[in-house]
């Protein structure tokens, strides 16, 4: 299938800081900081989750994905302070800062959350960036762990706010890598660029088509407000450091090499049932849900700038359907949301349905009428909670604008 047009970010974009407050409650860092130090932040930064409408486990491997930023994120409340020292408090993590040095080369440290930051910080430095100490709280409107890259949102907000502090303007590309880096070598997650991308180059109103092989984006717009994304949250979480993750990668790198190309995005149908003999059924199963989530992706590319829901929703599905049975990182309470899904139906306002993030836990993300959203996902929360006895979160969500910085010196106070 030939893609859509595409185009790579170009130099000459502006630094991200898009003037819009997100939903929420964005004081609350700063009140937080002002109980902990006794001082009023001066910074304050967001940055949004995303989810991935169809695309998954095909960015590393070169393969296309189509996510979008959504409306709820992280905020980071900050204020620079004399030294080089920084403290770091999470509402999430709860506890005492996180302190370590900024003057000296930073490495992996306790708690693992502060990683994030620590590894943005240091690619910064190594840019040339002198950071100053600071103190920060980090609070968040989207669940942590659950599949909507709360750890790629942490991180652009760490770079964008450490951008400022430093006096280092950071174009989107650039920020988008620097926070890959970041999870790569300080939280030991051998992530693909989607995360990060989705973050920073989100937009209203559209869905971001990235060519993860050439790294070349594309806005796609999610036409009119009749259709809107319905995010369940299972509340079973999930570490991509257990294994699972960094297994499914060697699976798909170890397939494309048996059959000779670079990565999966360079294998067709063709070579795949050709190659079969030479494959484990394991690693068949891998290419084949990577091989055919690549086509299914431009194919729901084409369909959205139709407005055909339906088809949109019928990809969806059977993307749910590869990742359990073909790449096996579903679990049985995303198949419970799915399947309550499927039993709602067209005729009840859900045109589709499937995981999204990782895996092994997490969020499911659903395509449904706006007009009885809130009636679908309650109907869904029931339908899960009767199959596993869990309370799940649902909220709905439409594409929403990239990070922002909402108070610096010079802006009006919240």
């Amino acid at each position: 299938m030939t893609p859509p047009s595409i185009r790579k970010p170009f130099p000459g974009e502006p630094p991200i800081c898009q003037d819009h407050t997100p939903p929420g409650e964005p004081a609350a860092a700063a009140s937080r900081l002002l109980s902990l130090t006794g001082e009023p932040a001066t910074h304050l930064v967001y940055a949004p989750g995303r989810v991935n409408l169809i695309g998954e486990h095909t960015d590393y491997n070169g393969g296309y994905v189509l996510p979008m930023a959504i409306d709820r994120g992280i905020y980071i409340a900050a204020r620079p302070v004399a030294g080089r020292r920084v403290r770091l408090w999470s509402t999430e993590a709860g506890g005492g800062p996180a302190e370590f040095a900024v003057g000296e080369p930073l490495a992996p440290g306790e708690p693992q959350w502060s990683n994030y930051v620590r590894g943005v910080i240091a690619g910064l430095q190594r840019a040339g960036a002198q950071v100053p100490g600071f103190d920060a709280v980090i609070d968040a409107s989207l669940p942590v762990g659950g599949g909507l890259s709360s750890s790629a949102a942490l991180e652009v907000a760490a770079a964008l706010l450490g951008g400022i502090l430093s006096g280092t303007a950071l174009e989107p590309l650039a920020l988008a890598l620097l926070c890959q880096q970041a999870e790569h070598e300080f939280a030991g997650v051998p992530c693909g660029i989607m995360d990060q991308f989705a973050v920073v180059m989100g937009q209203a109103g559209h869905l971001l088509l990235i060519d993860c092989l050439n790294q070349e984006t594309r806005q796609v717009p999610m036409p009119g407000g009749e259709v809107s994304v319905l995010v369940i949250n299972t509340m079973v979480k999930h570490a991509l450091t257990d294994g699972g993750y960094q297994a499914r990668r060697n699976d798909c790198h170890e397939a494309a090499r048996l059959m000779g190309v670079p990565d999966l995005r360079r294998a067709t149908p063709e070579l795949l049932a050709s190659s079969q003999s030479l494959l484990l059924p394991r690693l068949y199963r891998r290419a084949r849900h990577v091989i055919t989530e690549d086509r299914r992706t431009l194919a729901a590319v084409a369909a959205l700038e139709r407005g055909a829901w339906a088809e949109v929703g019928g990809l969806m599905n059977r993307s749910h359907a590869s990742l359990r049975d073909d790449f096996e990182v579903s679990c049985p309470e995303l198949d419970a949301v799915v399947a309550a899904a499927g039993a709602i139906g067209m005729d009840g306002g859900i045109y589709g349905c499937r995981m999204t993030g990782g895996g092994f836990g997490g969020c499911c993300v659903a395509l449904v009428d706006t007009r009885c959203a809130a009636e679908v996902a309650g109907r869904i929360a029931a339908a899960y909670r009767s199959a596993t006895g869990i309370e799940p979160v649902c909220f709905v969500t439409r594409p929403s604008d990239g990070p922002s910085v909402l108070l610096q010196p010079g802006m009006l106070p919240l």
